[in-house]
């Protein structure tokens, strides 16, 4: 078993536990298709970005592409802005409609701006778009996800519309085995632009 594995409290980046004792990474308690992901998604992103993906997909209730996006992009502004938890105030262009507004999801759960907290804004300012400016009291970042990723992304959910028909139950597994392999395979520091200004 990875050392990753039941990290204590007092070890762990993402903040004090609310719930757990540990953080589930056990890869036996996850489903069949994430189980072989686990530990190379924690080897590979770290468990910060771990917990907040595992979080994100199951407050948005299914794994979702852009939902992830939106996590790895809040955890990405953190660390460019050297944010604690919950420190950032949050400005979403992905508007209120699916599937481009499950962004919005991963921008919350990542960093503790939500809409509770009164410290994220979503504008419908069209087009709306996989991007969001993050601010603190000196800086403001703004993140866009950069084109060639966009049109990956484009292309791959196409194609499964065009095998299994659109928001059928195929085409939501198709939807799913995309977002683990992009889960895995897209690294954070390299899917956005970033544009920093004082």
């Amino acid at each position: 078993m990875s050392q990753a594995c039941d990290v204590q409290r007092n070890g762990d980046p993402f903040g004090r536990s609310v719930l757990f004792e540990t953080f589930p990474t056990d890869p036996v308690i996850f489903l069949p298709d994430v189980r072989p992901l686990v530990e190379d998604i924690i080897a590979r992103h770290g468990l910060e970005e771990w917990k907040i993906c595992v979080m994100t997909n199951e407050t948005h209730h299914h794994l979702g592409i852009y939902a992830l996006i939106g996590a790895k992009m809040r955890l990405k502004a953190r660390e460019e802005l050297s944010a604690g938890f919950g420190m950032l105030q949050v400005i979403s262009f992905a508007g209120s409609r699916p599937p481009i507004s499950c962004f919005n999801d991963g921008l919350q759960l990542s960093t503790g701006s939500t809409l509770g907290h009164g410290n994220i804004t979503v504008t419908d300012e069209a087009p709306a778009r996989v991007e969001a400016q993050f601010l603190t009291d000196k800086r403001r970042l703004s993140m866009r996800l950069k084109g060639e990723y966009r049109q990956r992304i484009a292309n791959d959910i196409a194609h499964g519309v065009q095998q299994h028909g659109n928001l059928t139950p195929s085409y939501f597994d198709h939807v799913r085995g995309l977002a683990l392999r992009y889960w895995l395979e897209f690294s954070r520091h390299d899917l956005f632009d970033l544009h920093t200004a004082e």
